[in-house]
């Protein structure tokens, strides 16, 4: 059983209740930072995912073990990247079995290449771009938010995209924000096969607005560098970090004057007769009823112009 007394002087940085919080990174032992540790409901919280899917990822052995003391577990920042790692790798389309294999050949040395290249970089993956959280959903949840639309050609398309991962009963959705707005664009009445074609045209786009940051930085600021040495890793991952926001600022900032200068073409095509119409009801019952009203309520001007036109005659 551990001694909190001894593991306070060991480590001056925590406090001596078993299930206190961790060390924060501020205190020091020896002149090296304390290591930050999480709970598991603050390794959840950090990664932005819950705690049953965090226990569901410990079970599938995506996560190594966990330090204990006694019955509390104690994890760090080697296991938050790896849950960051795992979202990315869900945004990408990998299945949970799929990362699953790989982390398993990274670890056993096996398929350096791939694997070292999906799991090897966690570093930079420490803050990932899509913080994207993941969503299980039961058959029936499925159904709730997308009524009579899940059909096997609709689950076969999820599926082909990367939306969705079987596991088991479940379906693993990777990322909460796009099932939310999948399921506001289903209410409104556009079928679902719609949604995920136009889906499929936006991650076209985002692949190629991806594929232009990625150039201007590998053109432009490691020109020549063949080979990623451990600073350039590090200096790499200190530019995306830094990139994150801005880029993220330019394309919703594009979107949305797109989306302005869109609307206002689609706004200036649509006919709008029905409008006009409306509009003449309102002011006078129309041009075509006028004169009619007119000569029925002034008999004088229309004689006028009959008489005037026997006259002439």
């Amino acid at each position: 059983m551990a001694d909190p007394g001894r593991d306070a002087a060991r480590d001056p940085g925590r406090a001596p209740e078993p299930d206190a919080r961790p060390a924060d990174g501020t205190a020091h032992h020896d002149g090296e930072p304390a290591p930050v540790e999480y709970r598991t409901a603050e390794l959840a919280e950090a990664a932005g995912i819950t705690v049953r899917t965090l226990r569901f990822y410990r079970e599938r052995k995506l996560l190594p073990p966990p330090r204990r003391e006694g019955r509390v577990a104690w994890y760090n920042e080697h296991h938050l990247a790896r849950l960051r790692t795992i979202s990315v790798l869900l945004a990408r389309g990998h299945t949970l079995g799929g990362i699953a294999d790989l982390i398993d050949a990274f670890e056993k040395g096996r398929d350096s290449g791939s694997a070292a290249e999906l799991l090897g970089l966690e570093s930079t993956l420490a803050s990932p771009w899509s913080e994207e959280t993941p969503v299980r959903l039961t058959p029936e949840d499925l159904a709730a938010h997308f009524p009579d639309e899940v059909t096997s050609d609709n689950l076969a398309t999820a599926l082909d995209l990367g939306y969705i991962a079987v596991d088991g009963d479940e379906v693993v959705h990777v990322s909460r924000r796009l099932l939310d707005a999948s399921t506001a664009l289903v209410r409104e009445g556009i079928p679902l096969a719609a949604v995920l074609e136009a889906g499929r045209v936006v991650r076209e786009h985002a692949d190629a607005v991806a594929d232009l940051f990625t150039r201007l930085v590998r053109d432009r600021l490691f020109a020549g560098v063949d080979e990623l040495s451990p600073a350039d890793l590090r200096r790499l991952t200190e530019i995306m970090d830094r990139l994150r926001s801005p880029a993220k600022q330019v394309v919703d900032a594009e979107l949305a004057l797109a989306m302005d200068r869109r609307l206002r073409a689609e706004l200036e095509s649509w006919p709008r007769a029905h409008v006009d119409s409306e509009t003449e009801r309102d002011s006078g019952r129309g041009a075509g009823t006028a004169p009619e009203a007119s000569g029925a309520e002034s008999g004088t001007e229309s004689g006028t112009g009959t008489d005037a036109a026997s006259a002439d005659a």
